[in-house]
């Protein structure tokens, strides 16, 4: 007796998401199915091509197949599974193939949260998805620096903007538009326009993130990012110390005012390793985390101090901190894998929302 496509199906309606809680078949995410000549062939969609339980996944169909091929006494198959991850961007927003729009944010500057931006969108390309970088601080961008683009010459096409392809990303920062001496004496509605213009006349094309460095505070740029786009939800940079948790929290109330969940808190410089070899925490490490257990928000990693990572950063070579050492490769690995798994999750349970202002 051979395996047909509805005890493959029967078989997958007990194969659960990890992340989700909810098994593949109620989820959508079985695609496509056949049985030919004792070779079961499986299609799945992912909620991103960088889901770190993919792998789980994967030994779960295959040993659910195979049991209920047994169950059915019918000949062990050889189970294939194929994953993908369509771009599913909504319709009704103006970046219509972009997937997930993160916000990556911080209550203060000096955080570190431009390279934590950098840091997550290299790795999440690295996973296998497809990153795209806006460099959201009008006032003070830093991106041309991190990620190298001091040489690169900005193109359009009609009054669309060719984005930068840097380190397996597509990146967009005002930085490569204007002279680089000049300050940005802007008012509110200045940066806005900006920001605007470099959001949605960017050729982003079919992304399945687009991160977003915004400016720290709860300004004008945090303000307009919500105003026009459904967000999947935020990212907040914290260090350890006191005082940067006060201005985190701020930023997240900011967030969670305006109906955008928070995916995760990031403790950036959370120690220092020697010469001696010795960790010195030297900000207090494990505030941040503190701070996030506290406030009930997902804690997606900390990353500690290292000099090559500013060296890194200075020569706009990001993809080289994945090389420094096994411990740091460990460390932001892991963070890009939480926020995956916390983007599936935003993603899948329906809580993208577009939200609303109201000043009183």
């Amino acid at each position: 007796m051979a395996l047909t496509n509805e005890h493959v199906m029967k078989a997958l309606s007990t194969v659960q998401d990890p992340d989700l809680g909810r098994d593949l078949v109620t989820l959508g995410m079985v695609k496509e199915t056949s049985c030919n000549e004792g070779v079961v062939q499986i299609h799945v969609e992912l909620t991103t091509p960088a889901c770190p339980m993919k792998d789980r996944i994967r030994d779960d169909i295959v040993n659910a197949v195979k049991q209920q091929a047994t169950s059915v006494q019918a000949d062990e198959p050889t189970v294939e599974v194929e994953f993908s991850a369509s771009v599913r961007g909504s319709e009704n927003t103006p970046l219509a193939g972009v997937r997930n729009v993160i916000a990556v944010g911080a209550g203060k500057g000096g955080v570190g949260k431009s390279s934590v931006a950098v840091n997550l969108a290299v790795g999440l390309a690295r996973l296998g998805a497809r990153v795209g970088l806006l460099d959201g601080d009008i006032y003070g961008p830093s991106l041309e620096t991190m990620l190298g683009l001091g040489e690169s010459t900005p193109t359009a096409r009609g009054n669309m903007l060719d984005p930068f392809e840097v380190a397996g990303i597509k990146a967009m920062t005002i930085a490569r538009l204007v002279d680089p001496e000049k300050p940005m004496i802007w008012r509110g509605p200045m940066a806005h326009k900006a920001f605007s213009q470099l959001l949605m006349q960017t050729t982003w094309g079919e992304l399945d993130y687009l991160l977003v460095d915004l400016p720290p505070g709860t300004g004008d740029v945090p303000l307009s990012l919500a105003q026009q786009l459904p967000i999947t939800g935020s990212v907040i940079v914290c260090t350890p110390q006191r005082v940067a948790q006060d201005d985190a929290r701020r930023a997240v109330r900011m967030f969670q005012q305006l109906d955008v969940g928070i995916l995760g808190v990031v403790e950036n410089m959370s120690w220092f390793i020697g010469d001696d070899g010795r960790e010195y925490d030297i900000f207090g490490r494990g505030g941040a985390e503190a701070m996030a257990a506290g406030m009930n928000l997902p804690f997606l990693g900390a990353i500690p101090m290292h000099m090559k990572m500013r060296v890194h950063a200075d020569e706009g070579t990001p993809a080289a901190n994945y090389e420094i050492d096994e411990m740091i490769t460990s460390r932001l690995e892991g963070l890009c894998e939480s926020l995956a798994q916390q983007v599936s999750i935003a993603s899948m349970s329906g809580k993208m929302v577009q939200p609303t202002i109201s000043v009183r």
